[in-house]
């Protein structure tokens, strides 16, 4: 071989080799990251820090103005105790009762929460918490009076308060309904019962924890009859867009029922533990 051909081949394999050396191997493919969950990584919707309870502040005990014109009672209290383990500043605004739904639909109010019964009526309009107590609507009548069950109501005149259960209650037995000479609507229970005692009813029928509240403060001039209009739960009443708000607010009754602060502040307005 000569010298010539010798540094032909040298170079060839010099090249081959270099080319070899410079080749690029395709990476493997990298496998996809999962796609996030959407519903996963977003966040709990905010609680407002601050909401408008609407109540009627002549309806003791759930809640009405003492002697110093302070707003008091027993669901005042409940709601008090819940916003602050939500963290939520709590301001009580009174309303015209009857136009409750109007006032909570209008962003007026942002609760309703002062002796609410739950039907299935206002579901249509209401969102409600779950049902924190029990209640009956009685029929009160005077300590010397004839009426002692509710057929002896025909003929006679009945007090209600206006927009209350009670006016529910009583319209459902349409039989006896029918039957009083008046069904006769009043601002509050308050007036109702004053014309009971004047002798310009015959029997008032208003929400059981109201009604023995007054009939306590007067034992001798009330009576309350074994008969009553049935029986009915309380719930807090929200927006119907509002499921945050009641999701959280069934969470701290449920937790104040846990931990016995709800029987607490029971025990301080009833004497006994009513929650449900």
């Amino acid at each position: 071989m000569t010298v010539f051909s010798r540094r032909l081949l040298i170079t060839a394999a010099a090249s081959a080799l270099l080319l070899g050396c410079s080749k690029t191997e395709t990476p493997a493919p990298q496998a996809s990251a999962p796609a996030a969950d959407p519903a996963a990584a977003a966040p709990a919707p905010a609680l407002p820090a601050k909401i408008v309870i609407g109540l009627d502040d002549n309806f003791p005990p759930m809640g009405f103005k003492d002697e110093k014109g302070q707003l008091v009672g027993f669901d005042i209290d409940m709601a008090r105790e819940a916003a602050k383990r939500l963290n939520i500043e709590v301001e009580f605004k009174p309303i015209d009762w009857n136009a409750k739904e109007a006032e909570l639909k209008g962003k007026r109010v942002d609760a309703l929460w002062n002796g609410l019964t739950i039907t299935d009526e206002r579901k249509q309009n209401i969102a409600f918490s779950a049902p924190y107590m029990e209640n009956h609507q009685i029929i009160v009548v005077k300590a010397d009076s004839a009426i002692k069950t509710k057929p002896d109501l025909a003929g006679k005149v009945v007090g209600v308060q206006d927009g209350s259960s009670a006016v529910d209650a009583v319209n459902k037995d349409a039989e006896l309904a029918a039957k009083f000479k008046e069904l006769k609507k009043f601002g509050d229970n308050v007036t109702a019962l004053m014309d009971l005692s004047a002798g310009r009813l015959d029997a008032v029928v208003v929400d059981e924890v109201v009604g023995r509240y007054y009939v306590a403060k007067k034992a001798a001039e009330y009576s309350v009859l074994d008969d009553n209009f049935g029986t009915e739960e309380y719930g807090v009443g929200f927006r119907l867009d509002d499921k945050p708000l009641v999701e959280a607010f069934d969470k701290a009754l449920g937790e104040m029922k846990a931990d016995g602060s709800g029987a607490k502040i029971a025990e301080q307005w009833f004497g006994k533990n009513i929650l449900k």
